[in-house]
């Protein structure tokens, strides 16, 4: 086969371009840190790139799901915490009215603070968190133990449905609590109960035994409640780890996958410089000079 002077500058100018094309690769590379900048380049490693980032991008969501979650937990732990305390305390005061030489005075007294902290506890039953109501189940716009018309608590709109959280791929778990088993209607008429006795002015506490009996059952109810939402929130806390892992584990697989060896991206991209300086200096030897060179 004839080879002309044409053909000759004809592969020495595709070779060169072809030479530019591997050092702009490599520069891209080496400024992207990415092993493609776009899908055409490697289409397995886009496409696998693709599926890597999909699960990262769940582990993320997952994880703010678990902070909702934590702040579900948390603030219903405080909310039990306060009505323990608060109910700790009308305790101690029931047992201090259960004394016979209390005046009608000092019984009046301690009624009038029991109604200021059965007060406190329907504030504590109505705790709202971020626009929500922590303590009505899934109804969680509307208050658990609204007042009506006459400022008396109405104790029908409780939700005790469980409200539930993807903390992970297929598990929910449940954040709220019942509040059936912490706010129920029985312990505000105990409650009432107690105050009524003590506000009748009969200088007596009736059915003190009987009274500090259903105070202990209610206390009961709330640590057995609050147990209850510890152990949850041991399992949130074991899934908050395990996803950590994912997550590390995520981002190591999808650099693996496309980020560039940049040490092994300066050494191509040196070698392909020389190897574009060799083909110029060659490629400026086989051109020949054609007769225009000469005519100038």
């Amino acid at each position: 086969m004839r080879v002309t002077q044409s053909m000759l500058a004809s592969n020495s100018l595709r070779n060169l371009s072809k030479s530019y094309s591997n050092m702009g690769k490599y520069q891209d590379q080496l400024a992207t840190g990415k092993k493609i900048s776009r899908p055409s380049d490697d289409p397995v490693v886009a496409i696998k790139g693709m599926f890597y980032r999909t699960n990262l991008t769940e582990v993320e969501q997952y994880k703010r799901n678990l902070n909702e979650a934590y702040t579900w937990m948390e603030n219903s732990e405080a909310g039990i915490e306060q009505a323990t305390q608060v109910i700790q305390r009308i305790r101690e005061l029931t047992v201090q009215a259960n004394n016979s030489t209390n005046s009608p005075e000092d019984l009046k007294a301690i009624g009038v603070e029991i109604s200021q902290l059965k007060e406190d506890l329907i504030g504590v039953a109505n705790t709202k968190v971020a626009g929500n109501y922590i303590f009505n189940g899934t109804q969680t716009k509307n208050p658990p133990i609204p007042l009506d018309a006459n400022g008396n608590p109405d104790f029908s709109q409780i939700n005790s449905t469980a409200y539930n959280i993807e903390v992970s791929k297929g598990v929910q778990l449940k954040v709220n609590v019942d509040a059936n088993n912490l706010f129920s209607q029985e312990l505000f008429d105990t409650l009432s109960a107690l105050e009524t006795n003590l506000l009748d002015g009969e200088g007596t506490l009736e059915n003190g035994d009987e009274l500090l009996a259903d105070l202990d059952k209610h206390i009961d109810s709330m640590l057995a409640e609050r147990s209850e939402l510890g152990a949850r929130y041991n399992r949130l806390e074991l899934v908050d780890s395990r996803l950590s892992d994912q997550e590390v584990i995520a981002n190591r697989i999808l650099s693996d996958n496309e980020d560039a060896d940049i040490e092994r991206v300066i050494t191509d991209l040196t070698i392909q410089e020389s190897i574009h300086r060799a083909s110029l200096s060659v490629g400026a030897r086989i051109i020949q000079p054609s007769l225009i060179d000469f005519l100038r």
